[in-house]
C-alpha cells in the first residue's frame, strides 16, 4: 500500500517504511507526527481524494532536523560597484513512514 501526501507545498508518493527529507516540521528527534493531508491511497482498492481522501492519515517519527548544502546567493550591478554574497541552507525534516491508514 502506497500514498500520495502533501506537505510543505509539495507532494510526495510514500510506502510504509521508507524514510524521506520533506520542509522543516516542528518537533525533535523521536517525536511522532500524523500527516492528515492524504491525496491519494493505492493498492488493492485505491481511494482519490477530493482534495483530500477523508479519514485517511499517515504516521510517521522524525528521525532527525537537518540542513541542505549550502547555496551561494551573488548579487551584482555591473558598474555600480554593488556585489553583495550571502549563503542559504534549507531546514528539513527526515521522516521515516510508519504506518498508513485508510
Amino acid at each position: 500500500m502506497y500514498a500520495v501526501i502533501k506537505t510543505g507545498g509539495k507532494q510526495y508518493r510514500v510506502t510504509e517504511g521508507q524514510r524521506l527529507c520533506v520542509e522543516k516540521l516542528a518537533g525533535a528527534a523521536g517525536d511522532k507526527v500524523t500527516l492528515d493531508e492524504v491525496l491519494f491511497v493505492g493498492g488493492d482498492s485505491p481511494k482519490i481524494g477530493q482534495p483530500t481522501v477523508k479519514g485517511a492519515s499517515v504516521s510517521a517519527e522524525i528521525v532527525t532536523q537537518l540542513r541542505g548544502k549550502k547555496l551561494i546567493v551573488f548579487k551584482f550591478r555591473r558598474r555600480k560597484n554593488y556585489r553583495r554574497k550571502t549563503g542559504h541552507r534549507q531546514p528539513y525534516t527526515e521522516l521515516k513512514i510508519t504506518g498508513i491508514s485508510v
